[in-house]
């Protein structure tokens, strides 16, 4: 499974924006500094957050980007869902039933799943719910010194 680059630029920036709660939306052009990245494609990203309820923006010069809700509330797979459009990790097309392997066959042969997409839909599931059982919060007490470094950092950044 591999996730576009957007996901983990996502995740940073909500766990960035949640230790900086009690100040000013950030605006795109510092959080593209903070982290050294291409300004138009992190604004797609944090849209799509947007989007999905995750984000929100205020427009102006002291506007800039905020969480939504609480980081508390505000799961990984949410995050990974808004970034990723959906993310369907297998797509069965039912190969088997296709070319030769699946002349003659009877069609009650093909009724249920067959195995390959039973694991991996399983697989798919597990992946989810292990997504869906952290937070932002939870990524934030991950790293304390994270937290103080950010802190002590962006007020250094904004004078």
């Amino acid at each position: 499974m591999r996730m576009s680059e957007g996901v983990e630029w996502g995740l940073h920036c909500c766990v960035t924006l949640g230790w900086l709660d009690d100040r000013a939306p950030v605006s795109i052009r510092r959080l593209a500094l903070w982290f050294d990245l291409p300004q138009e494609y992190l604004k797609k990203r944090l849209q799509a957050l947007a989007r999905a309820g995750i984000l929100t923006s205020a427009p102006g010069v002291r506007g800039g980007w905020s969480l939504a809700r609480p980081p508390e509330k505000i799961t990984v797979m949410e995050v990974v869902a808004a970034l990723e459009d959906g993310l369907d990790l297998f797509c069965c097309t039912e190969v088997r039933q296709k070319g030769a392997g699946g002349e003659g066959a009877a069609p009650s042969e093909f009724a249920k799943p067959c195995g390959i997409s039973s694991v991996m839909r399983r697989a798919e599931l597990a992946w989810r719910r292990e997504l869906a059982s952290h937070t932002v919060a939870d990524l934030m007490e991950r790293s304390p010194q994270g937290a103080e470094r950010t802190r002590r950092n962006y007020l250094r950044m904004t004078g």
